[in-house]
């Protein structure tokens, strides 16, 4: 029996599934989920028709999930192998999981970045770029990991001589690709970072989140917040959006006015250009006057008080760009 076509959600994570479970069922439209933490897959067999939506996390392998990432590769290779059409795909997915890829991506199409040397080995390259950074760029400086999300391996650093202690100390953890980014420390103008909203080439919103009491850590996913108090989950593990957060973390708001800023241009520029139909992008104001963008994040996540606060939905609005999708690709 041949099953009709129909949306296919490509994740590894059920805790930031339920607010795009509850826009599919407000929308009427049909789904299936595909958790991709390991299992099977004959390249014998054919794909169903269908529409198929990749959600797969850079920050994957610290929910033990590290074989989500090449298992999605696997698959979507499959699935465009097939001429099946995915959103966010193979492409996409490689961006998601390298800042590399990002920032040089970002950087071919004109938009300004943090200045940035990448280390690819242990502790000695790190302090060896380091030092390469230091030497042009003087002052204070971050380590992130380049598979990161979470704000994974994100730690500031003020001189050498601390970087080369936390390296050789107990705290230190290795990116889990081996490379580590050396990048610039920035203040941000305004106390917050913004978080463009893209689905379709289209600006949903934007969004503030606040780095003076958030810091590093700024997933705007509800099941993901940490109260800066105590640097806890606000959320239990397995919570979904139904619960409120604590108001107390209100880490983020819909930054108002946001459409006429001319980087939204270019973002929804960079998003045809490399075919992702799904982002949250995410720049810094800084107190020197620059717009610096920082990370490309292609499996974006919504925070429920912006979207109580925001004039559209961003759940619901993918699940209206994939179901025009699916009648464009199966018309009746």
């Amino acid at each position: 029996m041949t099953t009709a076509p129909k949306i296919y959600a490509l994740h590894e994570n059920p805790e930031w599934f339920p607010p795009f479970a509850a826009a599919f069922a407000a929308e009427g439209v049909e789904h299936e989920e595909w958790l991709l933490t390991d299992g099977t897959l004959d390249l014998d067999a054919t794909p169903p028709e269908g529409i198929f939506w990749s959600r797969i996390s850079a920050s994957s392998h610290t929910r033990e999930h590290g074989l989500s990432k090449d298992y999605a590769r696997a698959v979507l290779a499959w699935l465009e192998a097939h001429g099946r059409r995915t959103v966010n795909g193979r492409r996409v997915l490689e961006l998601e999981v390298s800042k590399v890829d990002q920032l040089t991506a970002l950087r071919a199409a004109g938009i300004d970045t943090p200045r940035t040397v990448a280390a690819v080995g242990g502790p000695e390259r790190v302090l060896e770029a380091a030092r390469r950074f230091a030497a042009q760029a003087p002052g204070p400086f971050v380590t992130k990991h380049n598979q990161g999300g979470k704000g994974l391996g994100v730690r500031r650093f003020d001189a050498l001589e601390d970087l080369e202690k936390h390296l050789a100390s107990e705290d230190y953890e290795a990116p889990v690709d081996g490379i580590t980014l050396i990048q610039e420390y920035v203040v941000a103008a305004d106390g917050g970072i913004t978080r463009v909203e893209i689905v379709g080439h289209e600006l949903v919103y934007a969004v503030r989140g606040d780095t003076e009491r958030g810091g590093f850590q700024l997933c705007p996913a509800d099941a993901c917040a940490i109260d800066p108090a105590t640097g806890r989950p606000v959320m239990p593990p397995g919570a979904t959006i139904s619960m409120a957060p604590d108001e107390a973390t209100g880490l983020f708001s819909l930054r108002e006015g946001y459409a006429d800023d001319p980087v939204v241009a270019r973002y929804t520029e960079f998003t045809r250009r490399h075919g992702i139909e799904v982002a949250g992008i995410e720049n810094i104001r800084t107190a020197d006057g620059r717009t610096l963008t920082y990370d490309v994040n292609t499996n974006t996540n919504y925070n429920s008080d912006v979207e109580a606060a925001a004039p559209r939905s961003g759940p619901r609005e993918i699940v209206r760009h994939l179901a025009r999708l699916l009648r464009e690709t199966y018309p009746a």
